[in-house]
């Protein structure tokens, strides 16, 4: 499996970007990416990873973080083998690099952030205030 993020750049508070993730390849377990949850997750230096976006594979319903709610969509083209992420409203705590995420594996939980054990390299999202 390999996702390799794009998108990312310095903005101004406010503004908006959109990311992208590219996947290629098959899980272990066979599958690929249409049969693949998948997640936005962020991590700040010298704190935990947060998911902060995800999309299940099965019924199409999307997850957002409190911190994210109401500004972020995430969507996916299973043609494409690829997710996005619009932000919106960006605010300077929406700094950290930006991580793409994959589970094949039917029990992940973005709130429990269990599973999605795949990450690409990162992109980084710099908001200025």
């Amino acid at each position: 499996v390999e996702l390799v993020e794009s998108g990312g750049g310095l903005v101004q508070a406010g503004d908006s970007l959109r990311l992208s993730c590219t996947a290629s390849g098959r899980a272990a377990n066979g599958r690929t990416f249409e049969t693949w949850d998948m997640a936005w997750s962020r991590q700040a230096p010298g704190k935990e990873r947060e998911i902060v976006a995800g999309i299940k594979w099965e019924d199409g319903s999307s997850y957002y973080s409190e911190s994210v709610q109401g500004r972020f969509i995430t969507s996916r083209d299973n043609a494409k083998n690829t997710l996005y992420l619009q932000l919106t409203s960006l605010k300077p705590e929406d700094t950290p690099a930006y991580y793409c995420n994959s589970d094949s594996s039917q029990f992940s939980d973005f709130r429990t952030q269990s599973g999605f054990a795949e990450w690409g390299q990162g992109t980084q999202v710099t908001v200025s205030s």
